[in-house]
């Protein structure tokens, strides 16, 4: 006999429902989220265990290796969209209930599973994020200090970061109470740019270090944060049989409508990691607009926006880069602007 268990996960409890090969209800019941405490009540059931599944979230890598490292069998991390358009027809949404879809999912094998980082590559991804996240936070600062001098008719203008709180000092020199306030504002700002030169710092060590991430800065356009994204985003290139995949993942491909006698396409689908998708476009913006050496990739970019317009040439040339840089990254070779030998010319995005 065959058994299976579906996790709810919350961050307090997760809600468990274990069913037979028949679907028939085992056991229900509640464990705390975490991976001792809900590997204990799996391992009360004497059974073994074909999958245990649980929805992607906020707990769900930790909690599917930590469990993994617990000797909990089958462990499964199931994609959240996937289950949720399985129960959508679902007239009273509990937590018992999902557990109950869930496990009668993992019987049926109806479910999409999902590749579970690992812990270095969650670190990278923390690391990236928490840069991002002063970047904008130091740029809603400077954004708060502009509207307010705005209302008594001060206008910055255009400052370099690292000279604007000495460019706001100087403009409210007439203004001591206006001043007073903003300085809390402006001590915060050179708090945030300290803290994000030492993230910068830690993102270079990473970039000089790591040797994938230093071939795929050889892609005109694809910096150190642009590169470590990627990779944190693909991690093992050798999930993907085709290059071409990894354009799949990360949404940048055209929604499909096809019944009877329709069948169109749409705009892209932008799922999977919107942080590297970002990263991408921004890397195709640069190579169209900035980059000035010639190459393969760029000369199909520009034909291409001559054709379709700059946007839509953006995003195609963000889903070429993907692909390139996945193939270099398997072949382990840097890129080459000329079209003997290139990855660029080769692959199909």
């Amino acid at each position: 006999m065959r058994y299976y268990a579906g996790l709810d996960v919350s961050m307090a409890e997760t809600s468990i429902c274990v069913v037979n090969e028949e679907g028939t209800i085992l056991r229900e019941g509640k464990a705390l989220s975490e991976p001792e405490a809900i590997a204990t009540w799996l391992a009360e059931l004497h059974v073994p265990f074909t999958r245990v599944g649980l929805e992607t979230g906020a707990l769900a890598g930790w909690l599917a290796e930590e469990m993994i490292e617990l000797g909990v069998p089958g462990v499964v991390c199931m994609d959240a969209r996937h289950a949720r358009a399985a129960m959508t027809a679902m007239t009273h949404k509990t937590d018992r209930n999902d557990a109950r879809d869930l496990a009668q999912m993992l019987r049926t094998g109806w479910f999409r599973e999902v590749h579970v980082k690992t812990r270095s590559t969650m670190e990278l991804r923390t690391l990236l994020t928490s840069r991002k996240t002063l970047v904008l936070k130091i740029g809603d600062i400077e954004n708060q200090i502009r509207g307010s001098l705005c209302l008594f008719g001060i206008k910055i203008g255009s400052s370099k970061r690292r000279t604007f709180a000495e460019r706001v000092r100087d403009l409210t020199q007439n203004l001591p109470r206006v001043a007073m306030i903003l300085e809390e504002l402006l001590t915060a700002h050179a708090a945030m740019l300290h803290s994000l030169d030492r993230i910068n710092r830690m993102v270079l060590v990473i970039a000089r270090e790591h040797e994938v991430c230093r071939r795929l800065m050889t892609v005109p356009g694809v910096g150190a944060i642009v590169a470590l994204t990627y990779i944190a985003a693909i991690e093992d290139p050798a999930r993907f049989s085709k290059s071409r995949s990894v354009g799949a993942l990360l949404g940048m491909v055209p929604r499909k409508h096809q019944s009877g006698e329709v069948d169109r396409n749409g705009r892209i689908t932008k799922t999977g990691d919107s942080e590297a998708r970002s990263m991408l476009f921004e890397a195709a913006h640069v190579m169209l607009h900035r980059v000035k050496s010639w190459s393969v990739l760029r000369a199909w970019g520009v034909k291409l926006a001559g054709r379709q317009g700059n946007k839509r040439a953006t995003v195609a040339l963000a889903r070429k880069i993907a692909v390139v840089m996945h193939r270099m990254w398997v072949d382990g070779t840097t890129f080459r602007f000329s079209a003997a030998g290139n990855p660029s010319a080769s692959a199909r995005a």
